[in-house]
């Protein structure tokens, strides 16, 4: 579909929905008239193949208990192999509510009290909340950045596990806010590194299917033939690519027999529950029918990251990440403003709700996160205000 039907067919405005992105800014932000570029997700309808599907189990009218039907695992594992070359077996697969829930488990499940958990960043908060609400140890690796590259000191990295004896690594790829889609060779790096020291790996790969240009994302478990898939636990979901957050279905992979034993144990005495039937639904209707809608709703994101690029260029000290992966785009303002005055400038002046940069790490403030799943007409505007506060800075 050509992008300006796209954008017409399913751009929708949030506002009065319950929006936690656009209703809920007074809350979240003291000031309910922002342009919000905040939260991950998006402006746009899932695809019609899901909202089809959940009619027909609305319709029903029955929503007692269910089960995981061997269709929904299979279109998993259809949709992972066809897209990323990973074949997974059905007995590696739990559901769980959501990726972030995962963490915590996992966190709870495979490591003990005080225990110290690594975390490469700038990088999603949830992975510090999981680790510091869990009573362990946070051990933080800043990554090194260079005009809005960021790549990850390997021996900096490999000091920080031995020096505090690390037990997990939360490691995110894609990577957010960071945006980089990892090479095979990083990777690799890291992961012998992990498995060298006794490392156990939870690896979200959330954005694994919002990859763009001639990046390729690579699942953490396939590298090196499966070398270090038996330390891991593998996470992705449809909740980004399709739009589905609060349907609750995320899959978790877990080769290694011994650790679904651990990971099964824990979740029948901690978090035994039913099965969310329409987050199943929507899942498994979404990876079936929706690869056109997926098709082109990348190519809006895309778009939109070059719509910020170019717009930006009168601004040279402006460093935007390279947008290989997510939606998401990270903006480093310290060349202009100071880190302690991006907030009043960006909220206060510009007008805009945004992740800061401190969210995902004490040492990134200064940089604001914008999230390019929306409407180019927010981007536009959102650029329009940047630059003309830019602008007056220097009156």
């Amino acid at each position: 579909m050509e992008m300006n039907q796209f954008i017409e067919k399913y751009c929708i405005n949030r506002f009065g929905t319950n929006s936690l992105k656009w209703d809920a800014l007074q809350q979240r932000f003291g000031d309910p008239e922002l342009i919000s570029m905040w939260v991950a997700d998006m402006e746009f309808r899932t695809p019609e193949c899901v909202v089809e599907a959940l009619k027909n189990r609305v319709e029903h009218g029955i929503y007692g208990y269910s089960y995981i039907p061997d269709s929904y695992y299979e279109a998993v594992q259809d949709w992972e192999y066809k897209h990323h070359g990973y074949k997974v077996e059905k007995e590696w697969m739990r559901v769980t509510p959501g990726i972030v829930s995962a963490i915590y488990w996992s966190v709870n499940m495979y490591t003990e009290r005080d225990d110290a958990i690594v975390i490469a960043t700038p990088v999603y908060y949830p992975f510090h909340n999981a680790v510091k609400d869990s009573g362990r140890k946070l051990i933080t690796v800043d990554m090194d950045y260079d005009k809005g590259v960021f790549t990850l000191d390997f021996d900096k990295f490999e000091k920080a596990i031995v020096d505090n004896n690390v037990k997990m690594y939360i490691m995110c790829s894609p990577h957010n806010p960071a945006g980089r889609v990892w090479k095979k060779e990083e990777l690799e790096t890291m992961l012998e590194i992990c498995h060298r020291h006794n490392v156990i790996v939870f690896s979200d790969e959330i954005h694994q299917d919002l990859v763009f240009g001639e990046t390729k994302h690579t699942p953490s478990a396939t590298v090196a033939g499966g070398k270090y898939a038996k330390k891991m636990i593998t996470a992705f979901a449809s909740s980004k690519t399709f739009n589905l957050a609060t349907c609750l279905t995320s899959t978790i992979v877990i080769e290694d027999e011994e650790m679904r034993k651990t990971w099964d144990t824990f979740t029948n005495i901690y978090h035994n529950v039913e099965v969310n039937i329409f987050g199943i639904t929507a899942v498994e209707a979404a990876l079936r029918g929706g690869e056109e809608w997926y098709n082109d709703v990348k190519k809006v994101m895309y778009h939109n990251y070059q719509m910020v690029v170019e717009e930006m260029k009168e601004f040279p000290g402006i460093n935007i990440a390279p947008m290989e992966g997510t939606y998401l785009v990270l903006m480093d303002l310290r060349n202009y403003i100071k880190p302690e005055d991006a907030k009043e400038f960006i909220q206060g002046k510009c007008r805009l709700a945004v992740d800061y940069g401190e969210w995902f790490g004490e040492n990134w403030a200064g940089f604001i996160r914008l999230n390019m799943a929306t409407d180019p007409a927010i981007v536009k505007q959102a650029m329009v205000n940047i630059k003309e506060n830019l602008k007056a800075l220097s009156k």
